[in-house]
């Protein structure tokens, strides 16, 4: 009787461990999320679409968010991520140092598109009406790999014949659109450079008021931020990752509000990207 309680008992452990075992080593998808908000935010607004990614892929999702664009890049690079929402300047650094490439980007129903534009925002109670004006006055970008936050005003300002590192009395990184977007509120830098539909963001909020501030400066249309993959996910898993992107419609996402959908895209729409980078004579691969 003792030795059948024993060997029962045994059985018993040699499941558990078995089945917590397999638990472990059950296949998750982790996901990384740039900083376009506070980190809290994002995650926060990032809940139903990592929702309905677990639900369709039947896999759990952990999301990840990094201080910085360069903590998302490392992530990739060292594998430790298998998809990651970048912006598109940190995608075109990342697919020259990782192995990765764009095939998803949002579209939202607030404006049907997929790109957006940088601003170039000041007070209006400064009085500055353009970028000439701008000369010896206190500068915010947002983190030197954003997109519409560094890279595009920069080449834009250099379009002008104006050395963005020798134009401004001071130049601060800030870490995000939001705090960007404070900073010029606030009055502790006269100008900032942001996305327009993180600013438009922070007015509908009621964050700031859009009579607070004058646009001097607007960029062409930019890609909006891609979903990208690591090239060596298994081809039948980026198949269902693609498809159940494709399916995520009427929720929230990030800053950008609610999607119509993710919609195909590719390497190639992030050109302008590189041109921009030109304009600067930037090494992409340096840069990381």
């Amino acid at each position: 009787m003792k030795r059948r309680f024993l060997l029962a008992l045994c059985m018993s452990v040699f499941s558990v461990s078995l089945f917590s075992q397999a638990a472990l080593a059950a296949p998750t998808l982790t996901i990384g999320l740039i900083p376009a908000e506070d980190a809290q935010a994002m995650l926060e607004n990032s809940k139903q679409v990592i929702s309905s990614l677990q639900e369709q892929l039947g896999m759990p999702v952990k999301p990840f968010i990094a201080t910085d664009y360069n903590g998302i890049i490392e992530a990739l690079r060292a594998k430790k991520l298998d998809v990651a929402y970048l912006g598109p300047f940190s995608y075109v650094l990342a697919s020259s140092v990782a192995n990765v490439e764009a095939f998803s980007v949002a579209e939202t129903k607030k404006n049907g598109k997929s790109f957006y534009k940088s601003l170039i925002i000041v007070r209006k109670d400064s009085g500055i009406q353009n970028i000439e004006q701008l000369k010896g006055q206190t500068m915010a970008f947002v983190d030197p790999t954003s997109a519409s936050g560094h890279l595009f005003p920069s080449a834009g300002l250099r379009k002008n014949n104006i050395d963005p590192n020798k134009y401004f009395s001071r130049v601060i990184f800030s870490g995000s659109h939001d705090a960007s977007i404070l900073a010029v509120a606030n009055k502790k830098v006269d100008a900032a450079a942001v996305a327009d539909r993180i600013l438009a963001s922070a007015i509908a909020k009621g964050v700031v008021k859009e009579s607070d501030f004058n646009i001097v400066w607007s960029s062409p249309d930019i890609p909006e931020s891609p979903m990208v993959w690591r090239k060596d996910l298994d081809p039948a898993l980026k198949k269902k990752i693609a498809a159940a992107f494709a399916n995520i419609k009427d929720v929230k996402w990030g800053d950008q509000g609610i999607l119509n959908g993710f919609v195909a895209t590719d390497d190639n729409a992030y050109n302008v990207v590189r041109d921009a980078a030109k304009i600067l004579n930037l090494d992409l691969k340096g840069m990381k």
